[in-house]
């Protein structure tokens, strides 16, 4: 290739990076919701409603939306999940332009944090460097999972989106923050499959609902006799009950201390996470069969999930 076609080439990819930043751009606002640096959102509908991360947003009310256009309008808190980091708000604008939303993100793609953390854009580019599986925060969340970058995390880059650079110019592939951290202590990118499901429960709900049986359980390794003798030839280990909390869930459908739980609605059941992840929102006021071994005899009880406070 010759120098003036590697030179055409590069200019043509400089360009398009710059026109991806600029088309996401008019979907990304300053959000005044802190004393210090302010920080960055995400235009998610265009009737206003802003994404943004829950611990930028330090005040239930007097919070300000700076618009791509260079208006600053008020908006209200519609809901918070501080587990996942995320924040819903509702600023008093319409005719807003939502972001473009893109697919999973793949190792090694380029990739831009871009960011309103002033009047105008910022932005840092890097590499996709690591995807992870679905995880649960420390606080009781669940992720589908934490997108690494190498790009750098300025003041103010949280709630901001991670962008592709390729394939839909513009396309947020996550939202930002430094409330949990990469790999060189910067910030992580929570993909926008998880941006979406914590959406739809905050809008519907001021908070994401998540199920709650009441008991303290751990794992236990069934013996290969019991094992046997209920056919649970690709499950180990059960959940032995090592506290019920009074009058919750586990107690009125009958559960005792000592029982080992080995399905949840069907679901084998190996761990303590593992429950807690079919505990989603859609359970609360279900009603769903516990299999226990009790005595060393199965039973089911019916149990009615109620709600986390």
């Amino acid at each position: 290739m010759s120098e003036q076609s590697t030179d055409s080439a590069l200019t043509a990819f400089s360009d398009a990076l710059a026109d991806a930043v600029e088309q996401a751009g008019q979907s990304i606002v300053r959000v005044d919701g802190r004393q210090r640096q302010s920080a960055s959102g995400i235009i998610w509908s265009a009737d206003g409603l802003i994404v943004t991360a829950d611990h930028v947003v330090e005040r239930d009310d007097d919070l300000g939306i700076g618009l791509a256009d260079g208006r600053t309008v008020r908006a209200k808190l519609v809901g918070r999940d501080p587990s996942n980091d995320l924040a819903l708000l509702k600023a008093e604008a319409t005719g807003l332009t939502p972001i473009a939303r893109g697919g999973a993100p793949r190792i090694g793609s380029l990739a831009l944090i871009v960011a309103r953390p002033g009047a105008d854009l910022m932005a840092s580019l890097g590499t996709v460097s690591a995807v992870s599986g679905p995880i649960r925060t420390r606080r009781g969340g669940r992720l589908d999972g934490l997108i690494a970058t190498d790009a750098t995390f300025y003041p103010g880059f949280s709630g901001a989106p991670l962008i592709v650079a390729s394939g839909v110019g513009g396309a947020a592939i996550g939202i930002a923050t430094s409330q949990f951290r990469g790999g060189r202590g910067s910030g992580v990118i929570i993909p926008v499959a998880s941006v979406e499901r914590t959406v739809a429960a905050l809008s519907a709900h001021g908070r994401v609902r998540r199920g709650f049986v009441g008991v303290g359980s751990q794992p236990v390794q069934l013996p290969e006799a019991l094992r046997q003798k209920l056919g649970l030839t690709d499950q180990e280990t059960g959940l032995l009950v090592v506290t019920v909390e009074a009058g919750g869930p586990a107690e009125q459908a009958g559960l005792l201390l000592g029982d080992i739980i080995l399905a949840f609605g069907g679901e084998a059941v190996r761990d303590p996470g593992e429950l807690r992840d079919l505990l989603g929102s859609d359970q609360v006021g279900q009603q769903a069969t516990l299999r226990i071994v009790r005595g060393g005899e199965p039973r089911d009880l019916t149990l009615t999930v109620g709600e986390r406070a």
